[in-house]
């Protein structure tokens, strides 16, 4: 296999940019959907019992959405090495020996996208009690996933018959030798 590119997104832009990027896209979503689903809503009461779910689900949300990018890979019985990261203890990532395709490796991208961020806007339109609660959750989920969806850009303009490797600080983009 040669590789064909070789993608690390926090080496090309910067981790202070990536979170910036990410807080910023994070509120904008949030003061995008809180009007309109406020607006749904009516005039509810906002139960304050659930500040305490919500920290907590706030505190499980990388290793929620690192478990989400991993699942695609579990379900498609590929050897998955779980290895917690020496800046940030607490969040675990991923490393598979195996080379995905282009459509496994979109797949592992976007399954937190399908798997948290569309139930929990779907969440916050059904419970109008905890809607504040759940919609902050999920604006903060689309911060984090901003970052996946500029891999997926990388992996969309790979060439049709690419392998991709996830690799400890990014992605490699490999072309089978003909």
């Amino acid at each position: 296999m040669n590789c064909w590119k070789s993608i690390n997104i926090s080496k090309e832009i910067g981790q202070n940019r990536l979170m910036l990027i990410s807080i910023i896209i994070g509120v904008l979503a949030f003061v995008l959907l809180f009007v309109p689903i406020s607006l749904l809503h009516g005039i509810t009461s906002i139960i304050e019992s659930g500040i305490i779910p919500f920290i907590i689900a706030l505190l499980l949300l990388p290793i929620l959405h690192s478990f989400m990018n991993m699942l695609p890979l579990i379900m498609m019985q590929k050897r998955v090495k779980i290895y917690f990261k020496s800046k940030v203890k607490w969040f675990p990532t991923f490393h598979t020996e195996a080379h995905l395709s282009k459509l496994e490796s979109l797949m592992v991208s976007l399954a937190p996208t399908l798997f948290i961020t569309i139930p929990g806007l779907v969440a916050s339109l059904v419970i109008p009690d905890y809607y504040v609660y759940i919609l902050l959750f999920t604006c903060i989920h689309i911060g984090i996933t901003s970052i996946d969806f500029l891999y997926v850009y990388h992996i969309i303009k790979a060439p049709k018959r690419a392998y991709i490797q996830n690799v400890h600080d990014g992605l490699d983009i490999l072309l089978k030798e003909n």
